[in-house]
């Protein structure tokens, strides 16, 4: 396996500063009455597999000190992950509408059985919650028993009418600090007026289905969300809209509150506008980019942001706890291809202050030199002796991160480090009026914030 540098992984975020080059994208005039030029691109990767898993890993890179091994293959679909209370992994598949659940009876990091748990068509969001366990599907949220085997007992559906699926059906869930279910809802296009007000949303609902709010909106296909472990905020990685370009859009990172409006169809990344659409009659752009939230971050447009899990263990270097990591699918229409690989969400007191890679290689070329992918990946969790799962549900894989330090992270010495104060590292969001805002794509991964004020894309 290859390592990533510490002088790669550790460069601070980079501005989301103004294009002022030819990768302008979208050019012309946006308004009411946008005219303008897009350039776009379909550019799929070959899906490329390798039986051997020794050679497989060794294609993959990760920072200096951690080891992946292939946990588990030939699953077919695993999608999100969940880890129990007693340490059992589990992988909702969307494809075969079941949960599997995985156990390392030996202890040697490989999966000696797989077993199914439970079958719903469109299964999909899996969260525990003490002895029971959520589902939800597309339309409908499940709770179960599990058992001392690990099991789960007869669903019992409590809610069932979530809003039909469209372009974005992959339903995610969590069981909150505050003891309630928030649900991921998508969009059911790629930028329209959604007729249900609750697609394309971050729901809140009580734990046995009997009522649910809208806790925030204009977050197009928010599948990775989480909540930040010190302070119980939630923090998510939302999908941007397709067909502005290679460059457009940036994949956000976006601090989710309540009540809060993040943008999505009308203004997107740091405050553009999209040229297709317009707010409802009586409202301009200005005034619906002036409603809306930016992003704390992008990340490199069409990553196709996934699962997100925040580092709750011990086995990782002690700066990494509470840090977040995504997994990344990787695009279909950028040019050169994005994502296909996880990245790490660096966190400081609470707040998300870089980006970075840590697990890539999936992104490769085939014997006749198009692009290819070894993985698009899916799903992560924490385990539990602080390894990190990786799903990926292409090839039907899930890999196991571990961290080959013999002695364990000192989480009590890195929290007393993280109480000496900071500098906020954002620039404040522009404008609406200004342009919209991206870097080029060399490198291909990376479009962050500073570590100091900057408009520099790097």
């Amino acid at each position: 396996m290859r390592t990533i540098s510490p002088a790669l992984l550790f460069a601070p975020l980079l501005a989301i500063g103004p294009i002022e080059t030819a990768l302008a994208q979208p050019r012309g005039e946006i308004g009411k009455y946008s005219d303008v030029t897009i350039e776009g691109s379909i550019l799929e990767p070959v899906r490329i597999e390798i039986a051997d898993d020794a050679d497989l890993t060794d294609r993959l890179s990760a920072p200096d000190g951690f080891r992946v091994d292939v946990f588990a293959r030939d699953l077919v679909n695993p999608r999100m992950l969940a880890v129990s209370p007693r340490g059992d992994l589990y992988a909702t598949r969307r494809a075969t509408g079941d949960v599997i659940m995985l156990r390392d009876e030996d202890g040697d990091g490989k999966a000696d059985s797989v077993r199914t748990v439970a079958s719903r068509a469109g299964m999909h969001g899996v969260a525990f919650d003490g002895d029971r366990v959520f589902l939800v599907t597309v339309n409908d949220v499940y709770v179960a028993d599990v058992a001392e085997d690990g099991t789960f007992g007869e669903l019992d559906r409590i809610i069932n009418d979530l809003p039909d699926a469209g372009q974005h059906p992959n339903r995610t869930i969590a069981v909150g600090p505050d003891e309630m279910l928030y649900i991921s809802v998508g969009s059911t296009c790629n930028a329209c007026a959604e007729s249900n007000p609750e697609n394309a949303t971050m729901l809140r609902a009580s734990k046995d289905g009997s009522s649910r709010t809208i806790f925030a909106s204009g977050l197009r296909n928010t599948i990775g969300f989480g909540f930040e472990p010190g302070s119980g905020q939630i923090y998510g990685m939302d999908h941007g809209i397709d067909w502005l370009g290679d460059e457009e859009q940036i994949e956000e990172l976006n601090h989710i509150e309540k009540g809060k409006q993040y943008g999505w169809p009308y203004v997107y990344g740091m405050g553009a506008f999209n040229p297709q659409d317009n707010p409802p009659e009586g409202m301009t752009l200005e005034q619906w980019a002036r409603l809306s939230t930016a992003p704390l971050a992008g990340y490199t447009a069409h990553a196709a942001p996934m699962q997100m899990a925040f580092y709750d263990g011990n086995a990782f270097p002690a700066e990494m706890h509470g840090d977040a990591f995504v997994a990344m699918r990787g695009s279909w229409n950028r040019r050169p291809p994005s994502g296909y690989e996880v990245v790490r969400i660096d966190f400081e007191r609470g707040r998300p202050v870089g980006i970075e890679p840590f697990l890539t290689g999936f992104l490769t070329e085939d014997d006749a030199g198009r692009p290819g992918y070894l993985g698009r990946l899916a799903g992560v969790a924490v385990g539990p002796e602080g390894e990190l799962f990786v799903a990926d549900d292409s090839n039907g894989i899930i890999y196991r991160v571990s961290h080959e330090s013999s002695e364990p992270a000192d989480v009590a010495a890195a929290g007393a480090a993280a109480d000496t104060p900071v500098p906020n590292p954002f620039v404040e969001p522009r404008p609406a009026s200004w342009p919209p805002r991206s870097c080029p794509p060399t490198p291909a991964w990376r479009c962050h914030r500073p570590s100091r004020p900057t408009s520099r894309c790097r």
